[in-house]
């Protein structure tokens, strides 16, 4: 339980900091905890929210938020997290393991070759 807390509390951080705080909670739901994938994923896209939630107040404060520009993309990004949880949850595990590990090796083959 205190783990579960810990891991928690970090990617949250890492998250709301856009780190990819939620690709490590994936892991550790997945591989340390035992979630069967589904669940991961869908856990994972609705603990999003107040991460990222956290993080827009701190944007704000500091300046660095452009309003017009954030209110209609955290109401798109409020609609597509629900529905993608929806579908996460409703689809064949094995679909979502190779969706998500082809994701990961296209993102770091990207992070792996980009320059600058």
């Amino acid at each position: 339980m205190i783990l579960a807390f810990i891991i928690g509390a970090l990617t949250g951080a890492l998250s709301g900091a856009g780190i990819g705080g939620g690709t490590l909670l994936m892991l550790y739901l997945t591989a340390l905890a035992k979630v069967p994938q589904a669940e991961a994923q869908g856990t994972n896209l609705l603990y999003y929210l107040p991460c990222s939630a956290a993080a827009l107040v701190s944007h704000i404060k500091n300046g660095l938020t452009d309003k017009r520009v954030a209110i209609p993309a955290i109401a798109a990004g409020l609609v597509t997290t629900l529905i993608a949880a929806f579908f996460a949850t409703s689809m064949d595990a094995e679909i979502l393991r190779k969706i998500f590990g082809g994701f990961l090796i296209a993102i770091g083959g990207l992070e792996l070759f980009r320059k600058g």
